[in-house]
């Protein structure tokens, strides 16, 4: 498979890579190497995981990273509930045979990373913004991504029946370490540009009128130029056409007011409205129109 068949196959699932990332997505296959993407929220780093997968014919498995996350939920933990039911139901017996019975895969759960490694076949592993865990954690990672093993103190450890394919994604909220990104390939997803998000409308969109498209890419386009607080991702673009394809419009000329009503699909937030009022709006739609 070549970056270009990548892309191509990509682009059949919905899903635009530029060939920047295109080239990051195959060498990381290629080289068996974790890929970290890094852009802004709403660019679409998430989705890539997801259309990887499609293309690959791979399992999809997602760890959502967050503040205080730790080893028992994105690793493994003990299920607790079930233990101390085998615990009242074999009152009596030897403790040592009881401890083994109840220290086995068969009370194990597993969580994201222990899953991944335990596939028959390569899955695609998405940790999911990365940047939200703690440092701590962070630290773990590293160990888990450089040998794809995992120990568990009451069995050993467990190797990876097969190595996923891992895709890490950053909104850059904090500074992630060196070491983190010496393992990685790297690549920063930008908003798309106009060409590229109306090759993504007429993917995923295809009953868009093109005049309609280009007046949806070109509003969107100058929202991200203004200063707010959330600007407009992939997501919002298509929300706001489907929207738009909802209400019957061809063209943001043939109902004003309605058009500026449908603007909740693009600005997110009280502040970002605030800065966006109706002559604001009135200007960029007249422009894009």
């Amino acid at each position: 498979m070549t970056y270009r068949s990548l892309q191509k196959d990509l682009a059949a699932t919905g899903y635009v890579a530029s060939d920047q990332l295109a080239m990051a997505l195959h060498l990381a296959l290629a080289l068996g190497r974790p890929l970290l993407l890094e852009g802004e929220a709403g660019v679409g780093k998430t989705e890539i995981a997801r259309a990887l997968a499609e293309v690959l014919g791979a399992r999809l498995i997602r760890l959502q990273c967050y503040e205080g996350l730790d080893a028992a939920q994105a690793i493994y933990e003990w299920n607790y509930q079930r233990q101390l039911l085998a615990i009242r139901a074999h009152a009596g017996e030897d403790a040592d045979a009881v401890e083994e019975r109840l220290f086995s895969e068969k009370y194990l759960l597993r969580r994201p990373l222990l899953e991944a490694i335990s596939q028959p076949e390569p899955p695609v592993l998405l940790i999911d913004e990365v940047d939200r865990a703690d440092e701590e954690f962070e630290a773990y990672l590293l160990e888990v991504l450089a040998d794809f093993q995992i120990t568990v103190p009451e069995l050993g450890t467990i190797s990876a029946t097969s190595r996923p394919h891992v895709i890490l994604t950053s909104n850059s909220t904090r500074e992630l370490s060196d070491a983190l990104r010496r393992r990685c390939l790297y690549s920063y997803v930008e908003y798309p540009d106009k060409a590229t998000e109306l090759a993504i409308l007429g993917h995923r969109c295809p009953g868009l009128e093109d005049r309609l498209a280009a007046q949806v890419v070109g509003v969107v386009q100058a929202l991200r130029r203004e200063e707010l607080e959330k600007k407009p991702g992939i997501a919002e673009t298509l929300d706001w056409a489907a929207a738009l394809m909802g209400l019957g419009l061809n063209d943001l000329t043939d109902d004003p007011a309605a058009v500026q009503a449908t603007l909740v699909c693009l600005l997110k937030t009280r502040a970002d409205q605030a800065a966006v009022p109706p002559e604001v709006a009135a200007r960029i739609i007249g422009a894009a129109a």
